[in-house]
C-alpha cells in the first residue's frame, strides 16, 4: 500500500466515523427522543411536552445540533475522500449533504423557540399558536432535509459504481435508497399517505450502514492502475 492509498484508506475511516456519529445521533434523537416530545399533534399536549420533560426536551434539541454538525463535517471528508475520483459528484456529494445540514439547522432553531415558549411567563393561547407554529417548522424542515439527504446519496453511489473502489452494490443500493428518499418526500407533499411510502427508504438505511461498515472496516480500495 502506498502513501497516497494509505491516506485515502485514514480519510475513509475518518468520513465513516462522523457518518456513523450521523447515523447515531439521528437515531437516537430522532427515532427516540421525537417523539416524545414532538410526537403529538395537540398544542397543548406539546406545550405540555415542553413544559414538564424539559430535560429530555434539551437533550432533544442538542441531539439536533449533533446531527447537523456531524452531518456537515461528513460531507466534507466525504469531498476529500472523492474529489480526486469524480470531482463534480464529490462536489455534488459535499453541497448536497451541507443543505441537508442547514435544513436540520432550521429544525433546530424552531426545536429552541419552543421550548423556550413553551416555559415562557405568556397566555396558554399564545404558547399554543405558537409552538404549533414551531412544531410545522420542524416537521417540514425534517421533510425538505429528506429531500437533500436521498441527493447526497445519488452522487455517492455513483463514484462507487463507476471507480469501482468499493463493492458495485453498495453504490447500486446506495442509488436506490437515494431515489426512494426523493419519491417519498414528493409523494408525501403530495399529499398521499399510503404505509408503503415509508418502505421507500429502507435501501437506504441498508446501503448508508454498510457503507458505514465499508468504511470503517477496509476504507477504501486501491485504484486498479495501482
Amino acid at each position: 500500500m502506498n502513501d497516497r492509498q494509505k491516506e485515502l484508506v485514514g480519510t475513509a475511516r475518518i468520513a465513516g466515523v462522523w457518518y456513523l456519529a450521523l447515523a447515531i445521533t439521528g437515531m437516537i434523537g430522532f427515532l427516540v427522543l421525537h417523539p416524545q416530545i414532538y410526537g403529538s399533534d395537540d398544542p397543548s399536549q406539546l406545550v405540555t411536552n415542553l413544559s414538564q420533560h424539559v430535560t429530555t426536551a434539551r437533550l432533544r434539541h442538542l441531539l439536533e445540533f449533533a446531527i447537523v454538525l456531524s452531518q456537515a463535517i461528513a460531507a466534507i471528508y466525504f469531498f476529500k475522500l472523492f474529489k480526486d475520483i469524480n470531482h463534480v459528484a464529490a462536489w455534488a456529494l459535499a453541497a448536497w449533504g451541507t443543505v441537508n445540514a442547514c435544513a436540520i439547522m432550521i429544525s433546530a432553531i424552531a426545536m429552541g423557540g419552543a421550548i423556550n415558549v413553551a416555559n415562557a411567563n405568556l397566555l396558554m393561547s399564545d404558547k399554543l399558536i405558537m409552538v404549533q407554529i414551531f412544531d410545522q417548522v420542524i416537521k417540514n424542515a425534517w421533510s425538505i432535509g429528506s429531500l437533500f439527504f436521498g441527493l447526497w446519496l445519488i452522487p455517492m453511489g455513483y463514484i462507487i459504481v463507476s471507480s469501482e473502489r468499493m463493492p458495485l452494490w453498495l453504490g447500486r443500493i446506495l442509488i436506490i435508497g437515494g431515489v426512494g428518499y426523493i419519491g417519498s418526500t414528493f409523494l408525501s407533499y403530495a399529499g398521499f399517505d399510503f404505509a408503503w411510502i415509508n418502505m421507500l427508504t429502507i435501501p437506504a438505511t441498508i446501503g448508508e450502514f454498510w457503507m458505514i461498515g465499508y468504511l470503517l472496516s477496509f476504507g477504501i480500495r486501491p485504484h486498479k492502475d495501482l
